[in-house]
């Protein structure tokens, strides 16, 4: 019989957060520079297996954090730091 933890109560994450982090760490590791454009929302969707609406809100809170930037009709991109 496995030991319950605090951890087996925890729900997952959500996945626009897992999201956020991904595109952190992608950032932090140096795959994604100032300047770079992220994929497409349909491309996050098929590379996340989610909806338009949660890659949305991922995009969303990295803006919001001001790691990434919003041109309008064009995409969006690394933030200058």
């Amino acid at each position: 019989m496995a030991v319950q933890t605090w951890e087996s109560y925890m729900p997952a994450k959500p996945k626009w957060a897992q999201i956020v982090d991904s595109i952190r760490a992608q950032i932090a590791a140096g795959d994604l520079k100032p300047g770079d454009k992220l994929p497409s929302t349909a491309e996050l969707c098929k590379q996340y297996d989610v909806s338009a609406i949660v890659v949305r809100q991922a995009i969303n809170a990295l803006k919001i954090e001001g790691v990434v930037e919003g041109v309008g009709g064009v995409g969006v991109f690394v933030a200058e730091s």
